[in-house]
């Protein structure tokens, strides 16, 4: 499994998910509350985005353990 591929691209969401909380917080139309419940999704997402990066980071550190025991 490539990991600087997954990480790539999991970088690549990072920026767009970056792009929409810029583009939340700028946005003067709209009120502490409503920033709020645009950003909490985006939040969420990112955490579990990391959360899946890590994890398959380690299964992969795992995987590579494994096959050196042989």
């Amino acid at each position: 499994m490539q990991i600087e591929f997954i990480e790539q691209k999991f970088d690549e969401i990072y920026a767009e998910l970056t792009k929409e909380v810029m583009a939340v917080l700028h946005d003067e139309s709209l009120d502490k509350k409503q920033t709020n419940l645009r950003m909490k999704p985006l939040t969420n997402t990112k955490i579990i985005l990391q959360n899946a990066l890590e994890s398959i980071s380690m299964v992969q550190k795992s995987g590579d353990e494994a096959i050196k025991k042989g």
